[in-house]
């Protein structure tokens, strides 16, 4: 089925389903290929939106680039060998998701504009129903590859809703809104604002930039790629691979910087950023509202050549005073500066426990995911929940990366759950779940890295953490050790119910 096709068209399933995968970004797409090069076949993956792609589907703002080297963050198993820059911007990582559904023949597993409503754990069947817009569907196996970043962070910004302009949020830009001539404000100063504040500077008329804590930036070094290096690239695949390590590795020595915990080299990575901001910015005064006040690695890390210099345009202000209200016309500062605006920008971020937590998800006796989370979402190896049998999680809990390309970390669950559905097989089993005890002590061992960690001892509070201030975003140490410690199932960790056994009974959402 091509994206220009009815999305309806993929046939829908009757029959209990060996797999069932939600979401088809990154994750879902991906488990999706590796199942079938598994000799699974009886799959289906449902997407909410009208196209593949994710985050890299929604996210359409001007200047929308990945901070990872392109190569790096292509699937190891489905190479793109001619990205057009180091740097692929949103289109072209759009274009390579859809294409791989394509190239894998994943058009008849493939529903799209189908949002999944809820799903039960039935014990006496040991499989799961799933309710979707479309209709009922059951699978023995659930996966959810919805991902996190696709439920935005909205400001509790007084009479932010009194704004009688235009106002959105990056994740869903309003295209259909002109931007030349007029004031426009940005709020925030994350990965999203320093791509679209240099991308519209130059085309509007007014731009305030509302800055609440400055981040670390560093150079991007961003270079088109060539067409000779592109056919180098497509007929010497070990120069591909190559390439793509080496990238690895420079990333992976991030952790050594700073980006996971403090360290010696800390210094150096923050020498480097200083130096970065002194270089683009003359002014001293600016340079000091443009100095993060927290160690290198607290927030997260962005990089770009072109932030820096679009805010010495005469056309925008940084503005780093505290928002009183937003105001039908603009927005009053609380000392009683107001700056009047035709279009208001929410760069702040997304909600990163809402996708699940949104979804009414009931394991074995009746257990409601939201509930089983409690005040600390986790996961054992962040993919899979004691109580929740046969149901997994792509870049669940703890499982992001700020250092490294993430695209490795999916590739490491996907493996995983194959060993699982594998393992499955081999003893004809109906369940798999983790005990509570191998939870526990997954969790006791995570929160005990994390405690050292940069997020926790940085001196910032970021997206990362929830309300407690716990990081339950990121994976606190390299992708090797994570890829390590998912090479293979401890079976010693799981209850493993035989097919005729009995794995909770039956529940009603």
């Amino acid at each position: 089925m091509t994206q220009d096709a009815d999305p309806q068209r993929a046939p829908w399933p009757d029959e209990p389903l060996d797999l069932l995968v939600i979401g088809a970004g990154f994750s879902g797409l991906a488990m999706a290929i590796r199942a079938r090069q598994s000799g699974i076949g009886s799959l289906f993956v449902v997407e909410k939106a009208d196209a593949v792609g994710g985050t890299w589907h929604e996210n359409t703002y001007p200047g929308a680039a990945c901070d990872i080297p392109a190569h790096l963050y292509a699937l190891s198993f489905a190479p793109k060998t001619d990205w057009s820059r180091t740097y692929a911007g949103q289109p072209e990582i759009a274009a390579y998701l859809r294409e791989l559904v394509e190239r894998f023949g994943l058009g008849n597993h493939l529903s799209l504009s189908t949002t999944v409503t809820g799903a039960v754990w039935d014990g006496t069947r040991a499989l799961w129903r799933v309710e979707t817009d479309r209709g009922p569907l059951e699978a023995r196996v659930l996966v959810s590859g919805m991902g996190a970043l696709h439920h935005p962070a909205i400001p509790a910004i007084p009479g932010l809703y009194t704004f009688l302009g235009a106002l959105f949020h990056t994740s869903s830009w309003n295209h259909g809104v002109a931007l030349a001539g007029k004031r426009v404000g940005i709020v925030g100063t994350g990965a999203s604002a320093i791509q679209v504040v240099p991308a519209i500077a130059p085309e509007v008329g007014r731009l305030v930039l509302f800055q609440r804590t400055p981040p670390w930036v560093m150079p991007r070094n961003d270079r088109p790629i060539g067409r000779r290096m592109q056919a180098l690239l497509r007929r010497l695949p070990p120069a591909r691979r190559a390439l793509r390590s080496v990238q690895f590795w420079v990333r992976e020595a991030r952790a050594a910087l700073g980006f996971i915990r403090v360290s010696r080299l800390t210094r150096l990575a923050e020498a480097a950023s200083r130096h970065h901001l002194r270089r683009q910015i003359a002014d001293p005064a600016l340079r000091a509202r443009l100095a993060p006040p927290y160690r290198l690695g607290c927030k997260r890390v962005l990089i770009s050549d072109d932030y820096y210099p679009a805010l010495t345009r005469p056309n925008v202000t940084l503005e780093t005073g505290t928002i009183r209200t937003v105001t039908p016309d603009g927005v009053t500062m609380t000392d009683g500066r107001h700056h009047p605006l035709d279009v208001l920008v929410l760069a702040t971020g997304f909600d990163v426990t809402a996708s699940l937590a949104r979804v009414p998800v009931v394991g074995r006796d009746g257990l409601i995911l939201a509930r089983a989370w409690g005040e600390r979402v986790a996961a054992h190896r962040g993919i899979a929940l004691a109580g929740f049998p046969n149901f997994f999680m792509l870049l669940g809990p703890n499982t992001g990366l700020g250092h490294n390309s993430v695209v490795l970390m999916i590739e490491a669950q996907v493996e995983y759950v194959l060993a699982c559905l594998a393992e499955m097989r081999t003893r004809d089993l109906a369940a798999i779940e983790p005990t509570p005890e191998a939870q526990a002590r997954d969790l006791a061992a995570l929160e005990a890295r994390l405690a050292g960690s940069i997020w926790q001892q940085g001196g910032c509070a970021s997206w990362y953490q929830d309300a407690h201030g716990r990081n339950v975003a990121l994976w606190p140490g390299t992708v090797v050790a994570y890829r390590r410690a998912m090479r293979a199932p401890d079976w010693d960790e799981f209850v493993l119910t035989p097919a005729g056994g009995r794995a909770g009974g039956a529940q009603e959402a």
